[in-house]
């Protein structure tokens, strides 16, 4: 699915970038590192630390967007600080490619994300209908 033309293009902010930034945090950002502005209604996207979790900024014509977008597993190919100048440009096709792809390096879950209550047994005459009082 393509939401955007092909004449729009995805600005990546190589490196890490703070996931608590917001709307104008971002839209700064954009302007001091990225050099573009923020209200050209290109897509400006940053990531984590982790590359689990990503933003993207926006201007739609009437204000400005912010989609969020978290991995479950693995993690995102996004390009590290000092591959380029801190911004790598791509279509929205290639943008696509990058939000689906999932690298082989998988992270390893905390424990306490796959716990499971333990399983209790109830006696039965505490839970059958006989024992209950009416």
């Amino acid at each position: 699915m393509q939401i955007f033309g092909a004449e729009v293009q995805v600005h990546i902010a190589v490196g890490v970038t703070d996931m608590r930034k917001s709307f104008d945090t971002l839209a700064g950002l954009v302007q001091e590192e990225v050099g573009q502005d923020p209200l050209s209604g290109q897509l400006f996207a940053f990531c984590n630390r982790t590359r689990d979790r990503i933003k993207v900024l926006w201007w739609d014509g009437s204000g400005l967007c912010l989609l969020a977008k978290r991995r479950e597993r693995g993690r995102f190919a996004w390009p590290k600080a000092g591959v380029t100048d801190g911004v790598v440009t791509m279509t929205p096709h290639d943008f696509a490619e990058l939000l689906g792809w999932v690298e082989t390096v998988t992270r390893k879950r905390s424990d306490w994300y796959d716990w499971k209550a333990p399983n209790v047994n109830v006696p039965a005459s505490k839970t059958s209908p006989s024992s209950v009082r009416t």
